[in-house]
């Protein structure tokens, strides 16, 4: 399994309608397709994350879902109520995605770290 977060830019006013787009595509085969086993949406001033973890990787999630019609039809959808966080290098989800530099687990202590 593995984490991933995406960093984005939203109007704050969108947070029910981004929410509301992503329980209709959430309710479609998407998740499955994508290996999804948690989505959060957590927003602060106009910054946009999402937060998910998969059953396999980030890449490799990214590939299937690029795939779909569903993610081609949300991402249409959302771009109305987000945008990149630097519109200049994104090419992709995997350009939004926050690089994890520290992890901590109780019982087993730092798990990850520069």
């Amino acid at each position: 399994m593995q984490r991933f977060l995406i960093v984005a830019r939203m109007q704050p006013s969108s947070a029910a309608e981004v929410a509301r787009l992503f329980g209709e595509s959430d309710a479609t085969d998407l998740p499955r397709i994508a290996g999804t086993v948690t989505r959060s949406l957590l927003r602060f001033h106009d910054l946009y994350f999402h937060y998910s973890e998969v059953e396999d990787s980030a890449e490799k999630t990214i590939q299937d879902i690029r795939r779909s019609e569903e993610f081609t039809r949300l991402n249409a959808r959302l771009t109305e109520h987000i945008t990149p966080y630097d519109p200049q290098t994104w090419r992709s989800p995997a350009d939004a995605m926050a690089q994890e530099f520290y992890r901590w687990e109780a019982g087993r202590g730092i798990v990850s770290g520069e």
